[in-house]
């Protein structure tokens, strides 16, 4: 970076304005860890950065006002246009977007800052600080950008299985790692002067080193399914903050070392959580696959063991129940039915009825989405009961509703060794007195194998859209209060 422009300001000002958008950056993180504060901790955490942007342009000769104004307004605008116009069913696509973005902002940045060190007109040094930096930095940016843009297309439905094998995919990603590291290591070893040497002679190897993190990212994230996607989105989210960070130690930017070195410690953690919740090594959901065959017949589950219901019968259900204990799944999010559940939990709670609702960690595709829908459709915090909390309430429970959950709520988890999900907790729904599902149908969720919960003698399938069947569920249950 340049020296300092503003020549009144001492150099100890920018340190303070990075010291207090770190403290700003902290204080946003610790709050983002509880429901109730963490729209106050998004707002610090945003304060944060903006002052340490802010900082960075008034202090250090970045291009010309003008132009940083530009792209700054551009950047802003689709950013809010992103906030604003996507859906929460579709915020975990977003999400690994701006992960992808913020990785591959690392890795051009580090390269630009290359180009920058070196002029060949002159007597440059590359120093081993630097090139280690701008290596690391470059194959973890490239690798997280691609990876993400897998992530955001296999949770959109627009990537499918891959044409490879698992052992050739592995093949794959460990030749294109593997590249990665030899041409960051061909980068690291020119150090020194280069006394006019032109760029051709040691550039190429960092973009060398980039496409090949951008495969490795690519074939890594390709295979997985979309049952491990929550994992997947919280450990991208932690290599963005790393990428950021090695960017730092190439700038030497104290306050993009500290934002990234939170955010890829805060990921790391959630991405074991996401583990521990599954019950599924970080290995096994990078490099194995969840789902196939369980060994369970289809046929010999369901086949004469299926009792149907209705609106009408479950709001019954309903006027004699003193607990109800709602569990929401993706299927509530695509179809959007959060409102309807939420109105309902509100009648039901008027006339005295306990409800309360279960949150699976990695119900949806993104740790959260189930607190994030039913927090837009006003469910208040301290009703959202962790797995840990809700499992032994449920067998003093009347009624549990499961709307557009699958996986979260299988028994084969507990009962069947050799199922894919083996070990997974999972929300023990069928010790409540009745169980009512509501699905589109019978078909399986992203593990790919049946639920035997579908077939207990106390649950009932309310067949159809989540929120058609909601709404039909609130009017039968005003109808007859």
């Amino acid at each position: 970076m340049a020296d300092g422009v503003l020549g009144s300001l001492p150099p100890a000002a920018i340190e303070l304005a990075y010291l207090a958008a770190a403290i700003l950056f902290i204080q946003g993180l610790r709050d983002m860890t509880h429901p109730r504060t963490a729209e106050r901790g998004n707002k610090l955490s945003s304060g944060g950065m903006f002052l340490a942007v802010l900082a960075t342009v008034l202090y250090f000769e970045i291009l010309s006002p003008l132009l940083l104004a530009a792209a700054l307004l551009i950047g802003g605008s689709v950013g809010v246009w992103l906030a604003v116009s996507v859906e929460t069913t579709e915020m975990p696509q977003l999400v690994g977007l701006f992960n992808g973005f913020g990785g591959g902002a690392s890795a051009v940045v580090a390269g630009a800052e290359l180009i920058d060190t070196v002029d060949p007109a002159t007597t440059a040094t590359l120093t081993a600080d630097l090139t280690v930096s701008a290596a690391i930095a470059g194959i973890i940016g490239s690798a997280t950008l691609f990876g993400s843009l897998v992530a955001a297309g296999k949770l959109h439905g627009l990537v499918g299985d891959p044409p490879i094998s698992g052992t050739a995919g592995q093949v794959l990603q460990g030749l294109f790692l593997v590249g990665a590291v030899v041409a960051g290591g061909f980068l690291v070893v020119q150090t020194g002067p280069l006394g006019g040497e032109p760029l051709s002679a040691w550039l190429p190897s960092y973009w060398v080193l980039v496409a090949g993190a951008s495969l490795f990212g690519i074939i890594l994230v390709y295979p997985i399914g979309g049952a491990d996607m929550p994992v997947v989105i919280a450990l991208l989210n932690s290599m963005s903050g790393l990428a950021a960070a090695t960017t730092g130690f190439v700038l030497n930017n104290t306050a993009l070392i500290v934002a990234g070195t939170l955010v890829g410690a805060a990921g790391l953690i959630l991405t074991f959580i996401m583990c521990e919740s599954m019950n599924r090594p970080l290995l096994d959901v990078l490099f194995g696959s969840m789902g196939g065959d369980s060994g369970e017949d289809v046929e010999d589950i369901y086949e004469g063991n299926i009792t149907e219901t209705s609106p009408e019968e479950v709001e019954m259900l309903l006027e004699v129940a003193e607990r109800v204990v709602v569990v929401p799944g993706y299927g509530m999010a695509v179809a959007q039915a959060q409102h309807a559940v939420a109105e309902l939990a509100e009648l039901l709670e008027e006339d005295g009825v306990d409800v309360e609702f279960g949150i699976h960690p990695v119900a949806g595709r993104m740790p959260g989405h189930m607190n994030a829908l039913l927090a837009e459709a006003d469910v208040p915090y301290d009703k959202m009961r962790e797995l840990d909390v809700v499992n032994p309430k449920f067998s003093q429970t009347d009624l549990v509703i499961v709307t557009g959950a699958n996986d979260v709520v299988n028994p084969s988890a507990n009962e069947d060794e050799n199922s894919p999900i083996a070990g997974m907790p999972v929300l023990e729904v069928w010790d409540a007195g009745t169980v009512v599902v509501n699905k589109r149908s019978l078909s399986s969720g992203f593990a790919g194998i049946p639920n035997p919960l579908f077939a207990k003698d106390n649950t009932s399938m309310l067949f159809g859209d989540a929120q058609a069947s909601m709404q039909d569920l609130v009017s039968a249950y005003k109808e007859n209060r």
